[in-house]
């Protein structure tokens, strides 16, 4: 017995000997997992900040272990995580990243539960000042200001120009044109690049583009040297909404009016280093009444001659928008990035109008009814590929190889019917074509954490067509006057290159200087149907141009106390892009008739600005002052009157100095009642002369402003109301009337927050908004008038689905086309038709 009892022992001893032997070598004690939890606060509100990305990290190796969502009450819990010591990131759209070190998981203590975890927002970063509303609805960063368009409930069911007439800086007319501190010479990006959708009209292309699909617009006043020269007021970026998360996830988007109605689905789903998401659109209108008027008195023959015009109308369009964007992570320093978007509108328009011509002498009196009836098909695509390199040894230094195709479509027909005198029965035809085609590269060197180097090059090489002809519909016959039936072929090549610093003085100052130097050819030809260079026919002759500019720009800041001051200078190229360089005669209206010009110069424009920025007790308060210099300036200009019709162009008419001031503000009052206003004050200063006008007589202030206000209530019902004012804008020959638009709407989350429901009512104590013109000088006066019925009403719902993981490294492209001189929005013909004014 004491025999197996000793053998027991022994084998007890043995076995127990061998486990803490064999502990020195392998695991001690049991497997023990742990977890991590905690619950992630605005520091300012106090409110939980929901479905943002905490990841964790081996403090020793550096390496992303794990990764969750916080849920909707900002709570998050990371389970069966090893013992060990890690890192906590957490990030989110507007806070700054939070990181928190040695979080250590031992067998004492397996478990580390961090409680409230406050996440900062970028508001209080020392070199930008942000709006610290929900969301940060506004901010107001030391290059830019953004509109975080999503966060607006008022946007639900409208489209782009609806969005952007809400942004600080900006204003949008009646026709869809949009003004930076007064100046349409700016350049709009999507996504950070340029796209072939704005070539010829801009308004139409904001059309395309459903305001649901809208994450963000930012406003760039004052670009550095790595985005292109074009654009003499500035840069509008406008940010759609892209996932950026692994997992699949959508959202649905619908709204129904008694103007526009449209339906918005957006999917994304992403799994390791793959991912692709992609977003689709239809719009469509119902029918839209329209009427005019138009009175014209005119000395052109040194005879009194008038014309009158009344008219009415009906419109209606129907359109769509898409993408598809793919990402493909090679490793972690090299990816690749491709996107294609394609965007389509159709649309038509009929009406009449009664002319009533008297003339000096019989021939030029005339009563008559003409008839019209239009039809035009714009579309377009993009498609764009990055190749992009990280470095290991530092995660700012970055090679980026960027490539881009873009394509439009501008097809047009207009026919005209007219009943007296010399009867006319035509179709004028218009097929434009632009293509373009871009490439890129792009290097970033940071030396030290205060100094980075950018440097890069660039070529836009662009090819437009435009083949336009008037059919007699009488004679079934194409009519042989080159400025009426002819092909225009343009071409425009753009090589550029840029370096650009940013340095930081210690804490409070920053430095961003630079240098672009851009050179440009450019042609054009009439194919077969080129008429001899003479006075008459200069504009139809043959040409070929090339000019090169150094475009340098510095901005200088300084920050404290959640204050920022900011000076600059920049020097920016406008060139013409095909809406104006069009000789396309755009017939609609047959006794105004409006063309382009091939031979324009580019605008150029020096610009000095001095801004101030400041963040108090949740009121933000932005102020800037600015001189704009530009020589060169592109306006529309009535050239003469020939038999009772007038004939208008563009023109570069001289030079203007205009200095200006702009003003933003916002306060939150008790975390509930959100009010902010805006507006521009500035001078208009032409000189020269041009067509024996001084311009030094054309002198006046142009102002215009918002006032918008938000209520959030604590049951997730949201109302908001806007307004906007813009007065009578002065140009060489006259003035256009003030423009002024009220809107107000209003949300409920239901669904558990994952949908929401809700109106929007615009304009609705008026039912017409009209949109004016007047010119006058010693050869002509000129009243006309636009009306359109604009009050309108929409429901919307929108609902979320999918499940997220988390966040990828950011994705962003290159390549930013700003410089062309983009189209207006309005018709070519005196504010008559009716027919693509919506």
């Amino acid at each position: 017995m004491k025999k197996i009892l000793f053998t027991l022992l022994a084998i007890a001893f043995c076995c127990t000997a061998n486990a803490q032997f064999m502990g020195g070598f392998g695991q001690q004690g049991p497997s023990i997992k742990g977890k991590i939890s905690g619950q992630l606060v605005d520091s300012l509100t106090q409110k939980p900040v929901e479905f943002a990305t905490i990841v964790l990290i081996n403090a020793r190796t550096k390496k992303e272990v794990d990764g969750v969502i916080s849920d909707e009450k900002g709570e998050f819990k990371l389970t069966e995580v090893k013992l060990g010591t890690y890192e906590i990131v957490a990030s989110f759209l507007g806070y700054e990243n939070k990181t928190i070190a040695e979080v250590k998981l031992d067998k004492k203590k397996p478990d580390a539960n961090l409680d409230k975890v406050f996440m900062v927002s970028e508001s209080l970063k020392l070199d930008e000042v942000v709006v610290t509303e929900e969301a940060s609805l506004i901010e107001n960063k030391i290059d830019k200001i953004v509109y975080n368009a999503e966060k607006d409930v008022a946007n639900r069911g409208g489209d782009a120009t609806d969005v952007l007439r809400r942004v600080p800086l900006l204003t949008v007319d009646l026709e869809g044109n949009v003004s930076l501190r007064g100046s349409q010479n700016l350049r709009i990006l999507i996504n950070g690049r340029p796209s072939g959708m704005f070539a010829n009209n801009v308004a139409d292309a904001l059309k395309t583009i459903p305001a649901d699909q809208i994450k963000s617009v930012e406003v760039i006043t004052s670009p550095s040297a790595k985005y292109d020269g074009e654009g003499t007021a500035g840069i509008i970026n406008i940010i759609t909404k892209k996932k950026s998360v692994e997992g699949f996830t959508g959202s649905v988007n619908a709204s129904i009016g008694n103007v526009q109605n449209n339906t918005v689905l957006n999917l994304s789903a992403a799994k390791g280093r793959f991912g692709i998401n992609g977003n689709g659109s239809m719009y469509y209108s119902w029918p839209r009444d329209s009427r005019s008027t138009y009175f014209r008195e005119d000395f052109f023959t040194g005879e009194r001659n008038t014309t009158e015009q009344i008219g009415a109308g009906t419109s209606q369009y129907l359109g769509f928008n898409g993408s598809v964007n793919a990402f493909y992570d090679i490793n972690a320093y090299h990816s690749l990035t491709s996107t294609f978007r394609l965007n389509g509108r159709r649309l038509s328009g009929d009406g009449l109008q009664n002319v009533i011509d008297n003339g000096f002498d019989e021939l030029r009196r005339l009563s008559s009814t003409t008839n019209y009836d239009n039809s035009g098909l714009y579309s377009g695509y993009d498609w764009s590929t990055d190749y992009r390199i990280e470095f290991e040894e530092n995660k700012e230094q970055e090679l980026v190889f960027a490539f881009q195709i873009s394509g439009n479509i501008d097809d047009r027909e207009n026919n005209v019917a007219q009943d007296a005198g010399d009867a006319i029965d035509f179709a004028a035809l218009n097929d434009g074509r632009n293509r373009e085609t871009t490439f890129q590269v792009d290097y970033v060197q940071p030396f030290n954490p205060n100094l980075k180097l950018e440097i890069g090059a660039k070529s836009v090489l662009r090819r437009i067509e435009s083949d336009y002809s008037r059919f007699d519909n009488v004679t079934q016959s194409i009519d042989n006057d080159p400025y009426r039936t002819n092909l225009f072929n343009y071409d425009q090549d753009v090589y550029a290159g840029y370096a650009s610093f940013n340095i930081k003085f210690g804490k409070k100052y920053g430095l961003v200087a630079g240098a672009r130097y851009e050179h440009t050819d450019f042609g054009g030809d009439y194919g077969t149907r080129v008429l001899d260079v003479n006075e008459s026919a200069k504009r139809l002759a043959p040409f070929n141009e090339s000019y090169s500019n150094i475009l340098p720009s510095i901005t200088l800041s300084r920050s404290y106390n959640f204050k920022t001051i900011k000076a600059s200078y920049t020097r920016r190229i406008q060139r013409p892009s095909l809406f104006y360089i069009n000789p396309f005669s755009d017939a609609n209206d047959t006794r105004n008739v409006s063309f382009g010009n091939p031979l324009l110069n580019p605008e150029l424009v020096s610009q000095y600005e001095v801004s101030y920025g400041a963040f108090i007790k949740g009121v933000v308060v932005n102020i800037g002052l600015f001189q704009r210099q530009t020589t060169d300036i592109i306006e529309r200009f009535v050239i003469g009157v020939t038999d009772n019709v007038s004939e208008s162009s563009y023109r570069n008419i001289g030079e203007n100095n205009s200095v200006g001031v702009n003003l933003f503000s916002s306060a939150t009052i008790k975390k509930v009642f959100t009010i902010r206003a805006g507006g521009n004050v500035y001078t208009y200063n032409p000189q020269g002369t041009i067509n024996g006008i001084n311009l030094d007589d054309v002198r006046g202030i142009q102002l215009d402003g918002f006032l918008s206000s938000s209520f959030a209530f604590k049951n997730g019902f949201k109302l908001e109301a806007f307004g906007f004012y813009k007065a009578p804008q002065l140009t060489t020959q006259g003035e256009i009337p003030s423009f002024s638009i009220f809107s107000v709407g209003a949300q409920k989350e239901i669904l558990k927050k994952k949908g929401t429901i809700g109106v929007r009512v615009v304009e609705p104590f008026s039912k017409w908004k009209g949109f004016g013109t007047s010119q006058s000088n010693p050869q002509f006066t000129l009243d006309a008038n636009y009306e359109v019925l604009f009050r309108s009403f929409g429901l919307n719902f929108s609902y979320r689905f999918g499940q997220l993981d988390f966040k990828q490294r950011e994705r962003k492209s290159k390549i930013r086309n700003s410089d062309l001189k983009q189209g207006e929005g309005g018709g070519q013909g005196g504010g008559q038709g009716g027919g693509f004014n919506n």
